[in-house]
């Protein structure tokens, strides 16, 4: 007698879930960057490439089409700035690499994790690894920290920079910090409460090599993004959070003296833009100020891709230094050059004009508005899903405010656009509109039950599938 044949939901719950392709971007980004500064690509650059080919493939064998038509706008929308300034770049070899670049963080892989994400249970797979990045990349900071074996600060090297090296210092800030986001929203989600209370304790931890980091602009960005989190979660939570916040920040910074005279002294320089600033808050106003005099001279299209440091020492003052001057972490004295504004807005504004700036600016503000509103959606209706809003908007959240302080550059921006991805599945995909559509439809199981047929139901990308297959048809 024959075996039977299992049933095709059982079939596709033992297949691996698409999404471990975009895990495996963000695992790749715990391995140690070139002490040197490394001049190639990132492997998690390469990888995310072969992830777009893995979505691609994905939608020729199904058959389906790709992306509904408002995912298509709102994640096509920059295309139109990034052409016209590839153009009107210095070279075409730096047109065609920034092009390449933009379209990969903003356009490319957030539409392949938007395809690749199925459902909820994915998008909380997802945010628990760019946990487990985060404490890992923060425990390496620490011990950084702790052994003296760090990035220099003001002649020490306890700059806590992880793997990353001190050629990125930004870089495990920008990991830490978008791991602890992801920890604060799934902390303030409905799943059981030994998940939210160890989500929560993540949180507690990664707080430790964020300050570590001695970076401003993520202080700043968590800050704002955690709050934002909290009363989208509630005001009374956001309350009662707040308090236990402030609360352990007085532990660990007066009772156990957590880095206290240096912590407090980098925070203090927050507010110094105008009596003593020190040099690297001098070379970041300078920066900006020459960035808004190449679009005045081009304010349309601006002064073409990667065009920046050609036009920087035609509009910077004689306050600008040489460069910024790295060391330790494994790698010898270094002096960089100061190639970009340290501000994502400013530079889209220098080197694509209000053309380029309105179309990556409006696809973001796109993706945030839709994002919020389904969060509301699911908050309303009280179903299960709102740590995956809380997490999704959190992250865009954080990126918009981060934007204000860095740009884009150095291995982590490959989780730059997996944040994007993550914010367009919620906005643009299964997160929030079929929690709306489909309130009292039994689908909000567990996380990660229903990865069979019920699982995927509401993809929102529009997806057009045969019979059986993994997707269903389009709404």
């Amino acid at each position: 007698m024959s075996s039977p044949v299992p049933p095709p939901s059982a079939a596709r719950a033992r297949r691996p879930p698409p999404v471990l392709a975009v895990v495996a971007v963000v695992a790749l980004l715990a391995l140690p960057v070139a002490a040197d500064g490394g001049g190639g690509a990132h492997p998690a650059d390469a990888v995310s490439a072969l992830v777009v080919l893995y979505g691609v493939l994905r939608l020729v064998r199904g058959r389906r089409r790709p992306l509904s038509r408002t995912a298509a706008v709102v994640l096509g929308l920059p295309v139109l700035g990034l052409a016209v300034a590839a153009v009107g770049a210095v070279t075409p070899g730096a047109g065609v690499t920034g092009l390449g670049r933009y379209l990969q963080v903003f356009v490319l892989v957030p539409a392949a994790v938007l395809l690749l994400v199925r459902d909820r249970g994915d998008a909380r797979l997802l945010a628990r690894s760019m946990v487990g990045l985060a404490l890992w990349q923060g425990a390496v900071g620490v011990h950084q920290y702790v052994t003296g074996t760090g990035a220099s600060y003001q002649g020490e090297q306890i700059r806590a920079v992880g793997t990353f090296g001190p050629q990125d210092v930004m870089g495990m800030a920008t990991v830490v910090s978008l791991g602890l986001v992801c920890a604060v929203g799934l902390a303030l989600g409905h799943a059981p409460a030994r998940q939210r209370a160890l989500a929560a304790g993540c949180a507690l931890a990664l707080l430790v090599p964020l300050a570590l980091s001695f970076s401003r602009g993520a202080w700043i960005a968590t800050a704002v993004t955690c709050a934002a989190q909290l009363l989208l979660a509630g005001v009374r939570r956001a309350l009662a959070v707040g308090a236990t916040a402030v609360a352990a920040g007085v532990v660990l910074v007066g009772g156990f003296g957590l880095g206290t005279a240096m912590l407090q002294e980098r925070v203090g320089s927050i507010t110094q833009v105008a009596d003593a600033p020190d040099q690297s808050v001098t070379d970041r106003y300078t920066m900006w100020e020459a960035a808004v005099g190449m679009w005045r001279e081009r304010p349309l299209t601006g002064v073409g891709l990667k065009g920046f440091p050609e036009h920087r020492d035609g509009h910077a003052s004689l306050a600008l230094s040489s460069g910024s001057e790295t060391d330790g972490a494994g790698a010898g004295y270094l002096r960089q050059p100061l190639l970009s504004p340290h501000n994502m807005y400013l530079l889209v504004l220098a080197e694509q004009g209000l053309l380029g700036l309105l179309a990556l600016a409006g696809s973001w503000l796109a993706l945030l508005v839709l994002a919020l509103r389904g969060l509301r959606a699911v908050r309303r209706t009280g179903r299960a899903g709102t740590d995956c809003g809380l997490v999704a908007c959190g992250l865009l959240v954080w990126q918009l405010t981060d934007f204000a302080y860095a740009d884009i550059g150095g291995p982590s921006t490959v989780l730059t656009a997996v944040c994007f991805g993550l914010a367009a599945w919620w906005a643009l995909g299964s997160g929030a509109e079929a929690e709306a559509a489909g309130a009292g439809a039994g689908r909000d199981a567990e996380p990660g039950a229903g990865r069979g047929t019920e699982a995927c139901r509401g993809t929102g990308t529009g997806v057009r599938t045969q019979a059986g297959s993994e997707e269903v048809p389009a709404r």
